[in-house]
């Protein structure tokens, strides 16, 4: 079997080779972002192909359209070869070293992550708390605290975010640096604000206009909008968290709150959005074309997903029975795969919107700069 090493390095090769003949064709040049920057270059180094590797959005039209795809002796399938480039730049970017390991496996790992989180939480809670009030009911404010008391709660999930958060600006970090180090320099605000303009629109799942080739080959904006579900609902549930956050320290308000409340509100669309868009994108998944997908990655896509609608399915579970018999159980589940969640997030899919992100300020700034990597 090839060593890491060889492996990286026959992938790098593999989209070299197919950068140079797309460089030379140029039919998919209006189709989506990576084309474009493909051509303000004449040579291709490994920053730049993982540059162009994480601006690809995955949406297939190239290789619908490429009249160089298998079984053509050229075999060009741009998408298969970006994917396991992102896939090796996650890896190897990751932070710490060590635990880059886990993109390898990441569906065993996520899956891992699930049961182990879910069993501690169980076990610290049963093993510290009456099983009557686990099992009592509880209303008013606090009522969730009475099940597990808010330090508990707060300090070790709040630390295992925080580590969260900073391994993945040390992984974003780490791919900044090795991709295009011409471009920093050039680094504007107005590329910085195109960035995110293109990542809360998602523009690039558009395709070339019309949509995604996405599952099949026809044009469909599915993919994009599942997407749109996904990205919103996790950060309604974010502002929810905030916004609670605020009421308890600021104004000394205490969960649980009322169903016409501002976290309950933005918590509850937020979880509304993070059903409808993993379970979508999982559906299209199970009918895409197998040819242009690394079917080597389905697994961290699916644990992703599936974690998602895990943690929506719960937290709404819990606003459904927080007054009954059954709040202390869902709760404890919830919060388990909320740190299975917490705990994955630098080391699975999560992070491709990092680099993405970074992909698209990148793009933007050489844009309007005019620059051109020789």
């Amino acid at each position: 079997m090839p060593t890491p090493e060889a492996l990286n390095s026959e992938t790098l090769k593999e989209a070299e080779r197919l950068m140079t003949i797309c460089n030379a064709c140029r039919y998919c040049e209006s189709f989506c972002a990576v084309f474009p920057a493909m051509e303000r270059r004449t040579v291709f180094a490994g920053g730049d192909l993982n540059f162009l590797a994480n601006l690809c959005h995955g949406c297939q039209g190239c290789h619908t359209a490429c009249q160089y795809a298998p079984p053509h002796e050229f075999a060009v399938n741009v998408p298969r070869t970006f994917a396991a480039l992102r896939a090796q730049s996650y890896a190897g970017n990751a932070w710490p070293d060590v635990l880059g390991r886990l993109f390898k496996w990441n569906g065993l790992a996520v899956s891992l992550a699930m049961a182990l989180a879910l069993a501690a939480v169980l076990l610290l809670t049963f093993g510290l708390q009456d099983p009557s009030i686990i099992f009592g009911t509880h209303a008013g404010e606090g009522a969730f605290y009475r099940v597990i008391p808010y330090a508990a709660m707060v300090w070790p999930f709040g630390l295992v975010f925080a580590f969260a958060l900073f391994a993945m600006i040390m992984g974003g970090a780490r791919y900044w640096r090795a991709t295009t180090p011409e471009f920093h320099g050039k680094l504007s605000a107005r590329a910085v604000l195109a960035g995110v303009r293109d990542v809360l629109t998602l523009k690039n799942l558009g395709g070339g206009g019309g949509g995604c080739n996405y599952p099949g080959e026809h044009f469909s904006t599915a993919r994009r909008i599942y997407h749109h579900f996904t990205f919103y609902g996790f950060l309604l549930c974010f502002a929810a968290t905030s916004a609670a956050t605020l009421y308890h320290h600021m104004f000394g308000w205490v969960a649980p709150y009322e169903f016409t409340s501002l976290p309950v509100l933005l918590g509850t669309a937020g979880g509304i959005g993070l059903l409808i868009g993993p379970a979508g994108l999982l559906w299209l998944k199970v009918r895409a074309d197998p040819a242009p997908q690394l079917r080597e990655l389905l697994g961290m896509d699916v644990a992703f997903l599936v974690l998602l609608f895990a943690v929506a399915f719960t937290g709404l579970a819990l606003l459904a029975v927080r007054e009954t018999p059954a709040m202390g159980l869902t709760l404890i589940v919830h919060l388990g795969f909320v740190l299975a969640l917490f705990a994955t997030l630098p080391y699975g899919k999560m992070v491709h919107g990092v680099y993405r992100f970074l992909a698209l300020v990148q793009d933007a700034g050489e844009r309007y700069s005019g620059s051109r990597t020789q």
